[in-house]
């Protein structure tokens, strides 16, 4: 578009429907695949791992090959890859018609009946359940923050635990108390948050592989796994964080309750045992309205993952009074969100924590999933506001996703191996996003690689650096891409 008699020019820009950027979503993680990567075509980390902490000798040879990389890095946490999973597993029942079969089960070119989101959600239950090998034994990661010595394909990881470069790595057993094989120690209270999570997302692996005849015997597998899980939590309620080697970084998890109460809801989706129900209905009168959103602020990952699953699951299976309770969960975040917004000139409410943008695409999800409950667009604003900020409507006039939107302003120079060593931009994926300065400012080892593009546009309260050295503002994530995920996809309608 021109304005008559000026030389000013507007970019294209589209009218309708958000375009279908899903697939490209889809991709970015399966380039995060551990084991074989199909964007090398390499195999990596074939002798994934030693056992510690575990009910078997520390060093015990096990199998947790296979996973994600997790964000920039080549560490494996059960923390996020449990959401990620099922972010995938929730995006394809909601659209199931949005999805291409254009890859194999081992993300190379060649169809084989199953969309590709579903082959990567496979490739994430299959994972899950090597951490789970018996029926009282959970493992919750793989290798620690000694991963982190210069970038590196994942062929080609010089990282040394004791045993070499590229050999075995650590396998942490979830024990459901403080961990750490060096200075710097987790919190924990128990297995709550990972035993559910993981319980809830095989439980959804459950109602979808089922519907595939070639897959039934997969299907009976996810469900056992997820029961037995189920039970695990139960005996042993409370958190396990991340743990870490030679920094003070970690995922600081300290909720649960919403986990098991997801957990309960998609087990009784499956067997209408009432028991699940009650239970459901117990770990949501445990957790209530807390989140991040009822806060000024909070730690890194602290009340993961960073909307209430849990009472979006109940409310499917409960009755009304069941029904009524969630929704006015979410309402009270959502107003809380909805205050600090009214104050931003972006509209936006989202703490500018370490991967704010994550909360951000959360806000979207809980809007989104309270006009499913309620029918109400009353949260619309919001919805938009935060997926619009992602977009680049926010300070720094630039997307938050690598490669979207087109010809826009967008992460290029960002914290992932890819980019560093081979030149490749990889869209589809969600970068970390803005912090407040007064945490930026104390992040260790951030140096700038090249002066700052928009030094003049960086308010003074948040930062955000398109440079591959700030791990913390430009560092793609593999849980906050497939959250971003199920909003895009909703907003892909006709």
């Amino acid at each position: 578009m021109e304005i008559p008699e000026s030389s000013i020019k507007s970019e294209h820009f589209w009218i309708g429907a958000y375009p279908a950027w899903q697939e490209e979503v889809v991709s970015f993680i399966r380039t995060q695949r551990c084991g074989f990567n199909p964007f090398t075509e390499e195999y990596c980390h074939q002798e994934d791992g030693l056992s510690f902490f575990g009910i078997w000798s520390d060093s015990t040879r096990m199998d947790a090959t296979g996973g994600w990389h997790d964000a920039g890095d080549q560490l494996k946490y059960l923390i996020t890859s449990s959401n990620t999973t099922a972010r995938l597993l929730m995006t394809y029942q909601m659209r199931p018609e949005r999805f291409k079969d254009e890859v194999n089960e081992q993300g190379l070119p060649m169809n084989n009946e199953l969309p590709d989101i579903l082959d990567e959600a496979k490739w994430g239950l299959e994972w899950i359940l090597k951490l789970h090998p018996g029926p009282n034994e959970l493992y919750h990661q793989v290798a620690d923050d000694r991963d982190h010595r210069g970038f590196k394909l994942p062929h080609e990881d010089n990282a040394d635990y004791g045993w070499g470069a590229n050999r075995f790595r650590p396998v942490y057993f979830a024990t459901g108390k403080p961990q750490g094989l060096s200075e710097y120690k987790s919190e924990a209270t128990g297995i709550g948050n990972l035993a559910g999570r993981s319980a809830a997302t095989l439980a959804l692996g459950y109602q979808v592989f089922i519907s595939f005849p070639e897959f039934h015997e997969f299907a009976e597998k996810c469900m056992k796994a997820a029961v037995e899980l189920y039970q695990m939590g139960k005996k042993q309620e409370g958190f396990q964080q991340g743990n870490s080697f030679s920094a003070p970084y970690r995922y600081e998890e300290n909720t649960w309750a919403d986990d098991m109460e997801w957990a309960a809801a998609e087990l009784f989706k499956i067997s209408k045992e009432k028991e699940y129900l009650e239970d459901a209905r117990k770990y949501a009168s445990i957790i209530k309205e807390w989140s991040w959103m009822e806060r000024d602020s909070a730690s890194h990952y602290e009340m993961y993952p960073f909307l209430n699953m849990g009472h979006y699951a109940l409310w499917q299976i409960g009755k009304e009074e069941d029904k009524k309770q969630m929704v006015a969960y979410f309402e009270q975040n959502l107003e809380h969100v909805k205050k600090r917004a009214e104050q931003n000139p972006y509209g936006v409410g989202h703490l500018f924590i370490w991967c704010s943008n994550n909360l951000a695409a959360a806000v979207a999800t809980q809007a989104m999933l309270y006009e499913e409950m309620t029918g109400s667009t009353k949260y619309r604003p919001l919805l938009v506001n935060h997926v619009n900020w992602l977009l680049g409507l926010n300070p720094w006039g630039s997307s938050m996703i690598t490669g979207l939107p087109e010809h826009a302003d967008f992460p290029l120079d960002v914290h992932m191996p890819f980019w560093r060593l081979l030149n490749t931009s990889i869209a589809g994926s969600l970068v970390d996003g803005p912090i407040w300065s007064s945490i930026h400012e104390n992040m260790l080892g951030i140096e700038l690689s090249e002066p700052d593009e928009y030094a003049h546009l960086q308010p003074d309260h948040i930062k955000y650096m398109d440079d591959w050295m700030d791990y913390s503002t430009n560092e793609p994530t593999l849980d906050g891409s497939a959250e971003l995920l199920m909003i895009l996809t909703y907003l892909n309608h006709d």
